[in-house]
């Protein structure tokens, strides 16, 4: 099982969820994706879009005042 990072807190929607789509899809199943993204719109989005797409979501946690991250599983 391989673990990948994502920094998606500069992107915008639709961009962070097309950027971890495409991250997603170039790993295994079973490999981790841990996404840092802001609060807000890209928190609400990827976690649902992910599970939408078939991932499963494995947590999210507050890192700072505005950055989260999200971990999500292939």
């Amino acid at each position: 099982m391989l673990t990948q990072y994502l920094d998606i807190t500069k992107e915008h929607c639709p961009m962070t969820f097309v950027k971890t789509k495409f991250a997603l899809s170039r790993l295994r199943e079973g490999d981790i994706l841990e996404v840092r993204l802001t609060a807000g719109e890209p928190l609400d989005n990827v976690p649902r879009a992910a599970r939408e797409q078939g991932y499963k979501v494995l947590g999210v946690e507050q890192i700072d005042a505005v950055v989260h991250k999200v971990i999500i599983k292939k």
